[in-house]
């Protein structure tokens, strides 16, 4: 039992030591499960990246597939395989790297200016329809891209565009269904008290978006930059319609034809394969890194305000 203190007119209970002991032993337990779980599951992700760090370091004609698995290479680090990959000259990977990272930043622009634009309009300001409106683009989002991509192929081709990159960036300046949402729901959040602050301090209704309603909305800028990287850096399908110069490629499409290319040949070159994919995967992981913090701010604070 535990003894009670009486002070005035209240009471306090105070906890005996052996009771104290105990919880303090059982929050000790549960933490220790908690990390551990935690850190098994993190080294069962990062196995098959650890594998493919090791493979990547292996010499030319070394074995990769091993049983047992073999964590390490049996000779020294080949650093030079991911320079090999760099500057194949039957197909170096540095081009296709720098046409990614330039639709990254072009949609990347494209997904900023527009979505907080349209979210600013849906938020904060009053026109006639606008629910209607908001619904109907909410609604596009029950249209899979499977359905679109023959209309879309249609549209591009009759315009010329086949063959460029336009196809590949425009579409990220006329918004997009889900971040036009969460853009919404997040700047609803804001009192309406600083766009009137604004308005008395002699503020246009751009100027309010641009000073006041921007600099707020960091953490879901983040997210709709995140995303939009992930999904062009990872972007398959979309070149491999609209692309048909291997200068043009992509590195998603460069991977796979460097791919194909060295095993047609009947060498096998896993360790050139992995080195590349490795450097692909790298810039997704500093990202990541660098913007967990706005990431999972803006994740968490979408929505709360319906």
């Amino acid at each position: 039992m535990a003894r009670v203190e009486t002070f005035g007119k209240g009471q306090a209970v105070v906890e005996k030591p052996a009771f104290r002991e105990r919880k303090s032993v059982r929050s000790a337990l549960h933490a220790a499960f908690v990390y551990g779980l935690l850190i098994g599951l993190g080294i069962v992700v990062l196995m098959p990246l650890s594998w493919m760090l090791t493979a990547a370091l292996r010499a030319p004609g070394e074995p990769v597939y091993t049983v047992p698995v073999s964590w390490f290479p049996t000779e020294s680090f080949y650093v030079q395989n991911f320079w090999t990959v760099l500057t194949n000259p039957a197909y170096p990977l540095w081009r296709p790297l720098l046409n990614t990272g330039m639709l990254v930043v072009l949609n990347i622009t494209g997904v900023v200016i527009s979505n907080t634009m349209v979210g600013y309009a849906f938020a904060r300001l009053n026109f006639p329809g606008k629910e209607l409106l908001f619904r109907i683009v909410i609604l596009t989002m029950l249209m899979p891209y499977v359905v679109l991509m023959i209309p879309q192929f249609l549209l591009y081709n009759t315009l010329g565009w086949y063959g460029t990159y336009l196809p590949l960036w425009v579409w990220s300046f006329f918004g997009s269904a889900f971040f036009i949402f969460i853009t919404r729901q997040y700047m609803r959040s804001f009192p309406r008290d600083l766009d009137d602050a604004a308005r008395i301090d002699g503020c246009s209704r751009l100027g309010t978006f641009w000073r006041i309603i921007v600099p707020l909305s960091k953490p879901v800028i983040t997210v709709m930059a995140v995303f939009t990287f992930h999904d062009v850096w990872n972007d398959f399908s979309g070149p491999l319609i609209y692309l048909n110069d291997p200068q043009k490629f992509t590195l998603a499409i460069a991977l796979n034809y460097f791919r194909i290319s060295r095993f047609s040949a009947g060498v096998n070159t896993t360790n050139l394969l992995m080195a590349a994919a490795l450097m692909s995967t790298i810039p997704m992981l500093i990202l990541y890194f660098f913007a967990q913090n706005y990431l999972i701010g803006g994740i968490a604070s979408v929505g709360l305000k319906g």
